[in-house]
Formats: structure tokens, sequence, C-alpha cells
């Protein structure tokens, strides 16, 4: 994540909304705004009703149904980060849990289908091991899954995209599976479509309904965190779309 979007995320918008106020005096009409502002919007994103509201809007998939599974020629895993210095596995760095979601999804199909497995992520960090080595490993020791392809220099979706078609099409692969979260494929979709391959949407981890009630709008630090995803999620998507218009011109 860029400094540009950790400063347009909560939680750091919203101390910078409150600080702005504070320093403005929250007896001046602006500064009491922007501190109200501030403080509400994090508490309103905290809730379960907003990350349900910010997530379900990124959500247009439904998991692929055997007949659409049988066109595909390939499963793609995305990495979707990871966890340093995780000692449980002996492996020195680890999958972090939205990697984790994917590769059980991905071995799923994989089980179901038989088909050979890409993993993509690289090194975002200049970490010593690139993401797709660990995901590699994880799918062999603990899923019992073969990997084919392993993808380790990307280190965005766009990257992602274009350094997986390239292997893939030089096994003659034009059609895949594509493993993310249900909120984070329709942006991958664009990308891996955007690269001449033809893409069956394999989305998981989809969002909850929120609880009825009053639960519904007790803030949590868990839904602040699902509301930022999503958000970043929506920024990713205006700047995939200003690039398209861009390459266009």
């Amino acid at each position: 994540m860029s400094e540009l979007k950790i400063l347009l995320l909560p939680p750091t918008l919203n101390a910078l909304l409150i600080l702005l106020g504070l320093m403005l005096g929250i007896r001046r009409l602006s500064g009491a705004l922007l501190v109200t502002l501030g403080l509400a919007s994090l508490l309103l994103l905290a809730t379960p009703m907003a990350s349900h509201a910010l997530r379900q809007g990124l959500e247009p998939y439904a998991p692929p149904s055997p007949s659409q599974l049988e066109t595909a020629e390939a499963i793609v895993i995305l990495g979707g980060g990871r966890d340093y210095e995780a000692p449980e596995f002996g492996w020195g760095d680890a999958p972090a849990n939205p990697t984790w979601r994917r590769l059980a999804y991905g071995a799923h199909l994989h089980r179901r289908s038989e088909l050979p497995i890409l993993v993509s992520g690289g090194r975002v960090h200049g970490e010593n091991s690139a993401e797709a080595s660990l995901m590699a490993a994880a799918l062999r020791d603990v899923f019992d899954v073969p990997v084919r392809w392993l993808e380790g220099a990307s280190r965005n979706t766009a990257e992602n995209a274009r350094l997986s078609a390239e292997m893939l099409r030089a096994d003659g692969i034009a059609r895949v599976a594509l493993v993310s979260q249900a909120w984070h494929l329709p942006r991958a979709v664009a990308e891996f479509e955007a690269q001449d391959l033809s893409v069956v949407p394999a989305p998981t981890e989809f969002t909850s309904p929120p609880p009825e009630g009053l639960a519904a709008w007790l803030p949590r630090a868990y839904h602040l965190n699902q509301s930022t995803r999503a958000l970043h999620e929506w920024l990713g998507r205006g700047e995939q779309a200003v690039r398209r218009q861009l390459l266009r011109r």
C-alpha cells in the first residue's frame, strides 16, 4: 500500500481530520465539524453494518459451477500477504490469513477438477523469499497439493496478471480459474483479462450479513479493519479506471 493510500484510509484519515479540527479550534465551526466528522466516520466504519455495505458492493461473482470449472485449463491463486517470522511451520515467513483462505479454496478446486495450479506473489518489501514460494510450501506440506507454476516476481495485482499470463501462455494456457477474496476478484479479473486470458472467477471469503438489531451498529476493531480493506479496494478500482483512461489516450 502506498503512502498516499495510507493517508486516504482509516484510521489515519480520521486522525488527520480530528487533528486538523483541533488545530483550527473546536470553538470555531470549521474545527468542530472536522473533529465531529473524523470521530463519527471512524465509529461508523467500525460497525458491522458499514463494513458489510462497503464489501457487499465489491462482490458480484458467485462461486464457479462444475460446468464453469470444466472450461478452465489451470487454477491461479493470488498471494494475499505474509506473516513475518512465523515460527509454527518452520518456513520463516508464512502466508497471512487472507492467503490461507485462497490456498484452501484453490486446493478444494484442484481436488474437484485436477487442474494444475499457478501461485503468484513476489517480494513486495524485498523479503528473502517470494510469497509464491511460501504458498507453494503451504499447498505441498499442509494440503498435499502440487504446484506447477511459481510466479515470484510480482508486487501488485497488475504484475500478478502480466507475469502469470506470460508463464501460462508459454504452456498454451488461455483460460484460468482465478482465486482471490470475493471483494478483490473484480479488479483481479479485469487485470487478467487485460492480458488476453479468459477468466473463470473463483471467489472466496464472502462478507457475512450484519447481525440484527443494535449489534449491527456497535463499533468493533474487526469491522474497522474490514471497512479499511474495502475502501482500499475501492481506491484500487479508481486507480485502475484512471490508468485505463490514460492508456486509451
